[in-house]
């Protein structure tokens, strides 16, 4: 890709941007979140077309009009954001267009799908149903259909965008796996991730975008962590977890015997203020299935949740904001934002009654209320009326830390707040929750990912097969420990 600029009205997405891809390599492409990563390879993938500049194949100059043309061309992208139809199943999304005919023309032998996507998923070592519906599968799982897809197309060029985010630590080393495998086959494997562990120990090369701009670009052997964030942001991130400065104070919440029909058994843990409690375990565990109990998404079957010592009722999310709880969901996309609804709009949703808007919503005071609190902290949007779609994934995602901040929850859920966003993001997410936790709230922060445990959580929940199984100091306890408790069955 040579002298690639890209203009979205009075934006510049990219700026001459060139970046070259070897055969049987993996090629990180890293940036934070508007960079233009997304934006480069959806020029490269037929979505986008660039205002100028030439992409070259095999060195042959290609002219992409539409995605199918890419894809007759050898390019498959796996997106950050799921590209599946739910209400399809896992055979029907991963043949959708290259559907194997039945006996009769026109007709489709479902027979044969199934089969050739079990013998697809077994020669990748993925474990999953064939005819299970989409829209009943965990996330992890929705991540490993999109990689089968592109699997399926046999490209020659694979673009991957952040295609660990919804795996599990075991379904992630798999995945490394079968790009090793890609690439010693040939493939020109272009990865986009901001864990950038995944990239020292995966990629060959590394490209690095800021503001539109190539700034960076060498093998991944002369390049390490702070090197790569150095060229992200233009800067040193010294403290990339802030240091607390919150008093723990009295215990703010008591969850006590909570058992769901989401299969979460006999869970009691409590919280503080100006506490921040991390939660641990594996995809599968029912991290997850306690925040949605608490928050009256599932229903519980037993147990019960106390705030300041009041025994609370919570039958639906209603009630659970009406209780001054708060959930920021481990999706924005499909669980937290109105995407195509104005930014305004997603931020006061939940808050009309608390904002006075009785009768009548006045869209001059929403979005001035909208404005106050997105500038509190440095949501970048071109105003409060443009729609949520048209923000980064680390603004979304202030977003909904937005919305709760003008709710005022004293109890707030954070289910994988971070997932999918850049390192600068990640550090502005952090002083928010120490900037809560001053407040006095008490903070439940679900993470994957152990680090971010270990540098925000002052104890540590671990979760395993929907009981609760630790409940560790994390200045006395390791990451190995975390992880024993969350993975090893123990012995009766």
């Amino acid at each position: 890709m040579t002298g690639i600029s890209k203009r979205f009205g009075p934006v510049q997405a990219l700026s001459d941007v060139t970046l070259a891809v070897r055969v049987g390599t993996v090629h990180a492409l890293v940036g934070e979140n508007g960079a233009g990563k997304s934006t480069l390879m959806k020029i490269l993938a037929g979505v986008y077309q660039a205002d100028t500049g030439d992409i070259e194949i095999h060195g042959r100059r290609q002219v992409f009009t539409n995605p199918a043309q890419a894809l007759e061309a050898g390019v498959s992208m796996i997106y950050q954001e799921l590209d599946l139809a739910e209400h399809l199943t896992v055979a029907e999304n991963i043949y959708l267009g290259a559907e194997p005919q039945g006996a009769l023309p026109c007709m489709i032998s479902h027979g044969r799908m199934i089969s050739q996507a079990q013998e697809l998923s077994r020669q990748y070592s993925f474990d999953i149903r064939p005819s299970a519906k989409v829209e009943d599968l965990a996330m992890g799982d929705c991540q490993i259909v999109e990689i089968l897809k592109a699997l399926r197309r046999k490209a020659s060029i694979l673009v991957m965008d952040e295609p660990t985010s919804s795996l599990s630590e075991s379904e992630a080393k798999r995945l490394f796996e079968v790009v090793r495998r890609l690439r010693s086959e040939g493939l020109a494997i272009i990865y986009i991730s901001h864990r950038l562990e995944e990239i020292i120990d995966l990629a060959d090369e590394v490209s690095v975008l800021r503001d539109g701009r190539l700034v960076h670009s060498e093998p991944a052997s002369a390049m390490d962590i702070p090197k790569i964030v150095h060229h992200m942001v233009g800067r040193e991130l010294t403290d990339f977890f802030p240091s607390r400065a919150a008093r723990i104070g009295d215990v703010l919440v008591q969850v006590n015997g909570l058992s769901s029909e989401a299969g979460i058994d006999n869970v009691s843990f409590e919280v503080r203020r100006g506490e921040i409690v991390g939660m641990a375990g594996l995809v599968g565990a029912g991290r997850t299935e306690v925040a949605r109990a608490i928050f009256g998404v599932d229903k519980r079957t037993a147990g019960q949740v106390v705030l300041e010592n009041q025994e609370l009722s919570i039958a639906s999310p209603a009630d659970a904001i009406h209780s001054s709880i708060a959930l920021l969901t481990e999706d924005r996309k499909r669980t937290g934002l109105c995407l195509e609804l104005p930014c305004s709009w997603n931020i006061t949703l939940p808050n009309l009654e608390q904002i006075g808007f009785r009768p009548f919503i006045k869209p001059g005071r929403e979005n001035r209320i909208a404005g106050d609190v997105g500038s509190q902290i440095a949501v970048k949007w071109s105003s409060p009326r443009a729609p949520a779609s048209s923000l980064s994934g680390g603004n979304q995602q202030k977003l909904l830390i937005a919305r709760w901040l003008l709710a005022d929850s004293k109890f707030l859920i954070f289910d994988e707040p971070t997932r999918g966003i850049d390192v600068g993001a990640k550090a502005e997410v952090y002083l928010l929750l120490n900037r809560l936790a001053e407040e006095g709230k008490g903070i439940l922060f679900i993470s994957s990912e152990l680090p971010e445990l270990f540098g925000v959580a002052d104890r540590i929940l671990v979760m395993r097969r929907g009981r609760l199984v630790g409940n560790l100091k994390t200045k006395e306890t390791t990451p190995e420990e975390v992880m024993h408790l969350a993975a090893v069955e123990e012995k009766t």
